[in-house]
């Protein structure tokens, strides 16, 4: 098995609220857990945030919780949010992703959307790069968006990074040297999954070449990775 097989076999797992490594978005995590048990009064939740903090993450595996517990779901990028509209009776939790993309046709489309929460007993989850007063759409809908919760989606520092991995790590049954923790920051893609990803597939090398988790035996399973421009 190549070295670059070895990764595919071990792409990120699918998004869960389990494995959203929180930081300091517990409040906001927390809120997702509320919406989904039903005690949450709200009709809305916006997350905001920087690209890679994790906001998709967050809408895909809220949409995905409500359909495993015999409940109904849509998570879309909002773009697409005239289709959601036209539907006859909506989900019972809507995910819009990346609100700060529609144009004045599909503003009007979530406009109605909004307006049918009560009626259609929906919940929505909105993400954005910015908090809903810093976005570009229209006054009426920024102050529907911000009439429920709305949270900052923090980027991880790279202390709560090696945390998370080291967390991973201890899952898989070994520790996470700190030197290695340190070269994935610097020479791997810094979003957590990919991270989590690669300690997987080194977990799997080391046992099947029998030798311990190292810094070396990392760079020797990534060498045909960076040597090919990967």
């Amino acid at each position: 098995m190549s070295t670059t097989q070895l990764l595919l076999d071990f792409a990120p797992p699918a998004p869960t609220l389990a494995n959203f490594a929180a930081g300091r978005n517990a409040e906001a995590l927390s809120a997702l857990h509320t919406l989904l048990d039903g005690s949450l009064r709200e009709r809305c939740i916006f997350l905001w945030g920087a690209p890679g903090c994790g906001k998709s993450h967050l809408l895909r595996a809220a949409a995905d919780a409500r359909r495993a517990h015999a409940g109904s779901s849509a998570y879309a990028p909002a773009v697409d949010v005239e289709a959601l509209e036209a539907m006859p009776r909506l989900p019972g939790l809507v995910a819009l992703d990346d609100v700060e993309r529609i144009n004045a046709t599909q503003q009007v489309a979530l406009f109605r959307l909004f307006q049918r929460l009560t009626e259609d007993d929906t919940r929505l989850l909105v993400s954005a790069a910015a908090a809903p007063a810093a976005t570009a759409l229209r006054d009426d809908l920024r102050t529907r968006l911000a009439s429920g919760l709305t949270f900052q989606i923090h980027v991880l520092s790279d202390d709560e990074k090696v945390e998370a991995l080291r967390k991973h790590a201890a899952s898989r049954s070994f520790d996470l040297a700190p030197e290695i923790a340190q070269y994935l920051l610097r020479r791997r893609s810094r979003d957590l999954p990919s991270l989590m990803a690669v300690l997987d597939a080194i977990d799997q090398y080391s046992l099947r070449t029998q030798r311990p988790i190292t810094l070396a035996l990392l760079r020797e399973m990534l060498q045909p990775e960076q040597m090919s421009g990967l």
